[in-house]
């Protein structure tokens, strides 16, 4: 990997609008033949890696630490981001953060968040649930009240509630795809409201707990809480693959082949299965690039690029 974090994240020269670009973004950029040569790459500087973290922009509005769900002691946080102009209502995109359900932190997507809230977009990434604290399917469950009470707030925070795309990576990712897969307009709460959306974009999250690379891994083994022998059932209820059919909304996938957490055979099956029913599937397989392969600046790039394609296609700000 090149370095030891879940997260997608961006250059702070992509948010600020830098016309520095020397290459064709929607190009894939070239990758390594091996993680070796790639960390070797990243230890010597030739792999220019994204700023994390940066102070938040003076024409942008943040609402942090918004709680929407209280259990027992526990508040379950989302942060929220526009840009302080906005004249009207807009499109919200939801970022779910990863960290193998174990880790990571809603702060982790600020730069996706500035970006996309500076290109005309309602922005808000969400807290879950981690394993050591509760076991599948409460982290989904967390993100679907997220949804709902977005939507409920909708009035409050400028957001069209209609025009809702979901990002989430590696474990964040799975869960996106979770929510964006077992939620359809007509699965409302008491209030009458869904945690349906109109789109999902997936970086290298697993979408099959029931493969032996899934079911092997003490992160997942963790999440639901028993072995695959114990709860195959579990296993699979958990798996967005087995939930695909035609009405699922279109989803963009991102996935490296270099992935030694997720195998990128995961998302060759998911995009063949997502075709083969007819759902809206677009899949961008870089070869030679790792997990957090967006940590790369040219990577990210690259997937904002088409992202804001996708977004301007399923959720558009008009």
């Amino acid at each position: 990997m090149i370095k030891n974090i879940f997260i997608p994240i961006v250059s702070l020269a992509l948010l600020l609008g830098c016309k520095a670009k020397q290459y064709d973004v929607s190009v894939p950029p070239k990758g390594y033949s091996s993680n070796t040569t790639l960390k070797i790459a990243y230890a010597t500087g030739a792999l220019k890696i994204i700023e994390t973290d940066f102070p938040i922009p003076e024409d942008i509005e943040e609402y942090k630490d918004v709680v929407y769900k209280t259990l027992d002691s526990t508040q379950l946080k989302l942060d929220i981001y526009h840009a302080k102009a906005i004249k009207k209502d807009a499109p919200l995109i939801i970022f779910i953060h990863g960290g193998a359900w174990k880790k990571g932190d809603k702060h982790d997507y600020l730069a996706y968040l500035i970006s996309y809230a500076r290109k005309g977009y309602i922005t808000a990434t969400v807290q879950y649930r981690l394993s050591s604290v509760a076991k599948y399917p409460a982290q989904l469950h967390d993100v679907e009240d997220a949804v709902r009470w977005l939507k409920s707030n909708a009035d409050q925070y400028h957001i069209n509630p209609y025009k809702i795309a979901m990002v989430g990576g590696s474990a964040g990712g799975h869960l996106a795809l979770m929510n964006a897969y077992s939620n359809t307009q007509e699965d409302v709460d008491e209030k009458g409201i869904s945690a349906a959306v109109q789109a999902v974009v997936n970086f290298y999250g697993p979408s099959n707990l029931t493969d032996e690379t899934a079911i092997n891994a003490s992160s997942v083994q963790y999440l639901i809480g028993k072995s695959y022998e114990e709860a195959p059932e579990l296993y699979k209820k958990a798996s967005p693959l087995f939930l695909i059919s035609k009405n699922i909304p279109p989803t963009i996938t991102f996935q490296g082949t270099l992935d030694e957490l997720v195998p990128y055979e995961q998302s060759d099956i998911l995009h063949a299965t997502l075709q083969e029913a007819g759902a809206i599937s677009y899949y961008h397989k870089l070869k030679g690039w790792p997990h957090t392969m967006d940590a790369s600046v040219k990577v990210n790039a690259y997937c904002q690029y088409h992202m804001d394609r996708f977004f301007e296609k399923y959720i558009p700000l008009n």
